[in-house]
């Protein structure tokens, strides 16, 4: 697999995950068939193994096509032009970056979700960015940094609630002691992007008036629309699950479509204005390709969406990736690779290092980050204890190594999913991403240098 995915990436470049890196994925996945049989396993045992991934991932799809429909909707409604209209008239170029991140985590943590976050704020932020003169790979860096920072820290994400349940802790100590690493990652990746802002060219200022002149006259751009967004925002603050919050948002979004800018419909759907043209512009903004012409091409370079449609080649992604992690779990090789690596494990640094390395590891092999949590959280519960470390130490790795570099790998669901969203690529933004990029090596960092590493106390001991 990595042999043909680097392939891949030296031949297609960015266009590795149109197909070719989808085909690699299943090689592989055949490899792993034809071993799993020499194995001794039966082809049902293997199917079985396969389909018990895929459907794991299932969620994780249906999210995303609602997305696609989310951005199509949001789109001719309005909702997305309005956002980007107001954020020009408020940000300056200089803190933008800065700002997009600080923005990014504020809401991520509200929320407890960096995938709603990017896929609804983030889409935003990146079409007044570009506005600005930024670079798109900067921008999604920004954004992608400030939403996993504050997924990772809510306590309302599932990552932060999955990592102390496979290492054996409470979510709130596990949050509490995230703060020591996760804070300073923050910080550094903060400042990073207020350097580059002051250091760096923003946009032209004399376009922008344009861009909004644009906005103005092709949108009916009002405060209004901004009920959408919010109401989305507070149902996932209130818990309410991430699928019915976005099949809401949808509808709110071909409502106030229909409310605000039915103008819009007969460029949509090549239909005269009435009952016909506005329920094909609606379905056409949810299913498929949705583009609106200003006459201004750097404005409509920012107004066009994919839909569901948009999304079917993440999907493929996935479910390739998938199939192939379900039998590298199913026949034990994943497990076998685990015990390699924890018989090299000779002190506290190399074991946190071992630790994120595998769950990094597992991001790339299983392409899921949610089995980069839950197979490294089995693996490696035991050891901790027997090396009289505390559940926390753990489930704080997990997290800094396994929960944000899932972004990081173009075919995990993760990586897959926010390339998609904001149209950029994933080695587009990588190099950008300082926050998921330093994660990791501040965990390690801090378990080689001693620094806030909690040990089982003898009294500790005699109780367990």
């Amino acid at each position: 697999m990595v042999i043909l995915l680097g392939l891949n990436v030296i031949y297609f470049g960015e266009d590795t995950l149109a197909g070719s890196s989808q085909i690699a994925l299943l090689f592989a996945a055949g490899i792993a068939v034809i071993i799993s049989f020499r194995l001794g396993f039966k082809w049902n045992e293997i199917l079985d193994g396969a389909v018990n991934s895929i459907s794991s991932a299932l969620p994780a799809m249906l999210i995303l096509l609602l997305i696609g429909s989310l951005a199509g909707t949001w789109l001719l409604s309005g909702v997305v032009p309005a956002m980007i209209y107001y954020g020009l008239k408020l940000l300056n170029p200089s803190i933008f970056l800065m700002a997009a991140c600080v923005i990014s985590a504020l809401v991520s943590l509200a929320t407890g979700s960096s995938w709603s976050t990017i896929a609804t704020l983030g889409v935003a932020l990146l079409g007044i960015g570009k506005t600005l003169g930024w670079g798109e790979g900067m921008i999604a860096g920004a954004i992608i940094s400030g939403a996993y920072f504050g997924d990772k820290m809510s306590p309302l994400s599932d990552t932060t609630n999955l990592a102390p349940a496979m290492a054996g802790t409470d979510l709130f100590t596990h949050i509490r002691y995230m703060i020591f690493t996760t804070g300073p990652s923050i910080l550094i990746t903060i400042v990073i992007f207020t350097f580059m802002g002051f250091k760096g060219s923003g946009g032209e200022i004399q376009g922008i008036e344009s861009v909004l002149n644009s906005l103005d006259e092709t949108f009916n751009i009002n405060l209004l629309l901004f009920i959408v967004p919010a109401t989305v925002i507070f149902m996932i603050i209130r818990r309410t699950p991430a699928i019915p919050a976005l099949a809401i948002g949808v509808l709110m979004g071909a409502l106030f479509a229909l409310i605000f800018q039915p103008h819009l419909f007969q460029q949509i759907s090549g239909e005269s204005a009435g009952l016909k043209g506005g329920y094909m512009a609606i379905m056409i903004s949810m299913f498929g390709e949705t583009s609106i012409a200003t006459g201004n091409s750097a404005v409509d370079d920012l107004l066009s969406a994919g839909g569901m449609a948009g999304m079917l080649n993440t999907i493929w992604l996935i479910l390739c990736a998938m199939f192939f992690g379900g039998i590298m779990e199913m026949n034990g090789m994943l497990a076998c690779l685990g015990r390699r690596i924890i018989g090299m494990v000779k002190s506290t640094g190399s074991l946190v290092a071992s630790t994120a390395s595998t769950c990094i590891f597992f991001n790339v092999i299983t392409a899921d980050q949610y089995l980069s949590i839950v197979v490294p959280g089995r693996m490696y519960a035991k050891t901790y204890r027997e090396r009289g470390l505390k559940p926390e130490v753990l489930s704080r790795t997990l997290e800094d190594s396994g929960t944000v570099t899932s972004v990081l790998i173009p075919w995990n669901t993760c990586g897959a999913t926010q390339a998609s969203v904001l149209g950029v690529s994933t080695f587009t933004y990588l190099p950008f991403a300082f926050f998921n990029i330093i994660s990791p090596f501040m965990t390690v960092a801090f378990a080689y240098l001693n620094i806030k590493i909690r040990r089982i106390s003898d009294e500790e001991e005699k109780e367990s």
